[in-house]
């Protein structure tokens, strides 16, 4: 079996403290995280999820997908079946003729793979409903290729697309095939697929953290590992990994943040302490720091909070980073110090947390003031264009479990009843009707007549719904905003209700 060598934190040279610090840092902040997981010296020192999150649960990577992409791409090309400085037209004659675009025409591989492509953004999200491969090569483009650098996940997308076809394999299982299976990847990882069949291969990869952790390492062992049965093998082309986690593209125009202000390799960012990123939506981080010898990876839900990414980053590199002492490591300790013990104590009770109150909060919470006994309200919705006609909620003080449900007569929404469970200032577990997804939501009234629903999606759609239900005397108003790229479209806008009888 393929593992990692583990080792208490002090054994080389990283206070257990440090860590601590880190973790309540980002707990201060309201950052949703999934999963931490560190490694030093090729050692794993660290390694926790918030449940219900576990070591064994699917979880959306989102863009760390197009890493695994070029890693795929760069199997092509050292095995001579693509070039990279080859047009990529030249793979797909079905989709172009005399009218495409020269700039279309011009750009190649190494173009997709730096994000310095004629297209400005995603283009099949132009039209999702045709052919997304197709789009790339019909969308009219904004510039010269090989120019500036631009953020195209479309350009993923067709590489994902080229290496199925070269392949005649889904691109995940030629990966396994040839790389991944030597480090025990999880059997059950997958990538989603487009509505035409195509592995998502900008955002489609759903695996374990610790699966992306070993994605990591291998990138940073410039695809030379011992494997799984003892032999030590190049499994990737160490000259294009030397590319891809270089600094080639300028991304200072479009960045939101800091930490994607640092440049651009190939499908991999670079960061602010002199190494690279493997960067996915939402707190999906792969961070190499090679000065401290060090990996981390986060995986979270930082969708809906500005600059999230930054305050995980920053969290690492404000607490993390000054715990590392550069003298020798010590090596391995008889017993683990007092420190991680008190690190592991707070780390075991590790989980996604409730909404909160805000700090500078005055307000007579209305759980505490009438919540003595359950509260059963329904309510007769106004006509919406979600197509609930009806909301009954049923709230329970204490550790007992609440739900809120809609009522539809909607055929197209498959379900004549949207039953959610949520705890009041605590956490209940439940599966979405309809997407058939698992969620995790905690409630806490803001105020007397305000209440707050939290629900944190888990698995392929990683994401939150967030609600506010504000109470009149005899109406309710409830505005619901989905974070999530795809789907629940049912759970945003605004919803206006009568109390019945």
């Amino acid at each position: 079996m393929f593992s990692f060598n583990r080792a208490y934190p002090e054994d080389v040279n990283v206070s257990s403290s440090a860590i601590k610090d880190l973790l309540e840092f980002l707990d201060k902040k309201e950052i949703p995280m999934h999963s931490l997981l560190i490694m030093r010296n090729d050692r794993l020192i660290f390694e926790k999820y918030y449940a219900p999150y576990k070591a064994d649960t699917l979880h959306r990577m989102f863009s760390v997908s197009k890493s695994i992409t070029a890693l795929a791409i760069f199997l092509l090309i050292d095995k001579g079946l693509i070039g990279i400085d080859n047009s990529i037209t030249d793979y797909f004659p079905e989709y172009t003729n005399e009218s495409t675009h020269q700039w279309i025409k011009d750009t190649t591989i190494r173009n997709m793979l730096e994000m310095r492509t004629c297209h400005a953004s995603t283009t099949y999200k132009v039209d999702m409903k045709s052919d997304w491969v197709e789009s790339f090569f019909t969308v009219e483009p904004t510039h010269k290729p090989g120019t500036v650098f631009h953020y195209d996940t479309s350009a993923a997308h067709v590489l994902a697309a080229l290496v199925e076809k070269m392949t005649q394999m889904p691109m995940l299982d030629y990966l396994k095939e040839n790389v991944f299976n030597y480090m025990d990847f999880s059997k059950d990882s997958y990538m989603v697929k487009d509505p035409f069949g195509v592995s998502m291969g900008g955002s489609g990869l759903v695996a374990t953290p610790m699966d992306f952790m070993k994605i990591l390492y291998l990138i940073d062992k410039k695809g030379t590992i011992e494997c799984n049965d003892g032999v030590t093998r190049t499994l990737l082309p160490s000259d294009l990994i030397e590319l891809a986690t270089s600094n080639i593209s300028d991304t200072v125009m479009t960045a939101p943040i800091p930490g994607e202000s640092q440049g651009y390799g190939m499908q991999i960012w670079q960061n602010e302490k002199g190494g690279y990123v493997l960067y996915g939506m939402g707190g999906q981080l792969g961070i190499s720091i090679p000065d401290k010898n060090l990996l981390v990876i986060t995986t979270a839900d930082t969708q809906g909070i500005q600059g999230g990414n930054q305050v995980i980053y920053d969290g690492i590199y404000q607490f993390l980073l000054p715990g590392i002492d550069e003298k020798e490591p010590v090596g391995r300790l008889k017993a683990p110090s007092e420190d991680y013990e008190d690190l592991v104590s707070y780390a075991d009770t590790l989980s996604i947390a409730p909404p909160k109150l805000a700090s500078n909060h005055s307000y007579t919470k209305y759980s505490t003031k009438k919540l003595t006994s359950d509260l059963h309200q329904t309510y007769a919705l106004l006509p919406n264009k979600q197509g609930f006609t009806k909301m009954q909620l049923d709230i329970c003080p204490g550790n007992a479990q609440s739900t809120i449900t809609f009522f539809t007569e909607n055929p197209a929404l498959k379900s004549g009843a949207f039953k959610l469970n949520f705890g009041l200032e605590h956490m209940e577990e439940g599966i979405f009707p309809k997407y058939d997804n698992p969620y995790t939501a905690g409630a806490v009234f803001l105020r007397e007549n305000v209440l707050y629903i939290r629900f944190h999606l888990i698995g392929e759609s990683v994401g939150s719904i967030r609600m506010e239900l504000y109470f009149g005397d005899n109406d309710i108003t409830i505005f619901m905003r989905k974070i999530e790229e795809t789907y629940f479209k049912e759970f945003d806008g605004h919803l206006y209700g009568t109390l019945e009888n």
